[in-house]
């Protein structure tokens, strides 16, 4: 594999299940979606061994830049990645593509065409068929779906062949051999590990406060911090520099968001830069046990999701008042502010400022002010060309908020 690396180029492209994956893919290609312990980019740069650019909508391609060269290799970043389908990948012939039933996985290809033409552009070279079972990311609820085997391949992946730091020893502990504890990383007294159920993995400079329970599998990224009395089911992922609190349940959390206090959420996704306040609920279940139904922002409608399971799916930078209560299969967009008492709608449009009483526009100034504030918080500046990201979003999802919202918030 490492003789093709020398001059071959490795490009992850956005299919159209990114729609399905609104709005987290909003503000990031489907490539940079963490499920398990790690995004989609990492996992495919992980068995590839080297970096790799996006090809995705032209909004977000200035901060995911395309690099390509006469020898290119573009794989789907929907598609999770593992050894075998990565060899097949780089055996790839010129001007063909890597087919598994009708999804596209992998095209080998010397021209680059636009993302808008990809399709079209795929269909005219040669096909090979991939025999194996793939898994694919094609609607948002899969993201906390296939969690729990998302965490327990990449913790083998990240933990083979290593040893963890030791465990310390006022701290319980259940199925020690599937617990991994990286470098600089900290657990405070009386907490529970319990990986009898799965791996749990606490990564570089993580934090487990005192009288944590923790329920495998779960993961904690990088700088993620688990407070005082947190209970942690499995399959979690609290990513990067998240701090969470209170009841948490087979969810995903992206980069720097904060659950810090008493509630509930589970199977659900909460966004980067996302703040729950304290003793937030979202439910997971309908009182009839009935199937989960969710909005679809491309298609403006309900769907079914198959499961009878589905809480909250909340985009970046969104935000909550303290007591907010969220319905069964909720979806926040990007940059909403949701606050008071009562369930709001089972959708909120991207820059939506209420509640059950009514939504109102939540200015694109105002937003941006808050999101600049809350990343100056951890030293992280809102670039100019995260701000163009942001209001391309704003206006994009205009009609959206003219169908539920009224006035514009000053």
């Amino acid at each position: 594999m490492s003789g093709f690396l020398l001059y071959m180029t490795i490009i992850l492209f956005d299919d159209n299940s990114r729609y399905n994956l609104l709005p987290f893919t909003h503000t990031r290609p489907v490539a940079d979606i963490r499920c398990g312990i790690l995004t989609m980019r990492e996992r495919w740069e992980y068995f590839l061994k080297t970096a790799t650019s996006t090809l995705t909508e032209n909004y977000l391609q200035e901060l995911s830049p395309l690099q390509a060269s006469d020898d290119n290799l573009l794989i789907n970043s929907a598609v999770f990645a593992d050894a075998a389908l990565a060899e097949a990948v780089m055996k790839l012939p010129t001007d063909s593509r890597l087919v598994n039933n009708n999804t596209l996985i992998a095209a080998r290809i010397s021209q680059i065409p636009t993302w808008e033409q990809r399709d079209a552009y795929f269909n005219t070279i040669d096909i090979h068929s991939y025999a194996n079972s793939v898994y694919i990311l094609q609607n948002k609820w899969d993201i906390f779906s296939y969690n729990d085997s998302a965490i327990k391949d990449d913790y083998a992946l990240l933990t083979t062949g290593r040893t963890s730091e030791p465990i310390p020893a006022d701290i319980i502990v259940r199925g020690k051999e599937q617990i991994f504890i990286e470098p600089g990383a900290t657990l405070q007294s009386g907490s529970i590990l319990n990986a009898t159920t799965g791996p749990i993995y606490i990564g570089k400079d993580a934090e487990v406060w005192e009288g944590c329970m923790l329920r495998g599998p779960v993961a904690l990224c990088t700088h993620a911090v688990v407070k005082m009395g947190a209970k942690i089911y499995g399959a979690t992922t609290i990513g990067p520099g998240s701090k969470v609190g209170g009841e948490i349940s087979n969810t995903v959390f992206f980069d720097n968001s904060n659950k810090g206090h008493d509630g509930f959420v589970g199977n659900a996704v909460i966004g980067a830069w996302c703040n729950l306040g304290a003793d937030t609920n979202a439910s997971n279940l309908k009182n009839n046990y009935d199937v989960v139904k969710v909005w679809n922002e491309e298609k403006a409608e309900l769907e079914k999701t198959g499961l009878t399971f589905c809480g909250l799916l909340m985009g970046d930078h969104s935000k909550c008042g303290i007591n907010t209560m969220f319905n069964t299969g909720t979806v926040v967009g990007v940059s909403a502010n949701v606050f008071g008492s009562g369930f709001p709608d089972k959708f909120i449009p991207s820059f939506s400022w209420g509640g059950c009483e009514g939504m109102e526009t939540y200015a694109l100034d105002k937003a941006m002010e808050t999101a600049q504030r809350m990343m100056a918080r951890r030293k992280i500046e809102l670039t100019d060309t995260e701000k163009k990201m942001y209001e391309y979003i704003y206006h994009k999802t205009a009609v959206q908020r003219t169908l539920n919202n009224d006035t514009t918030q000053q």
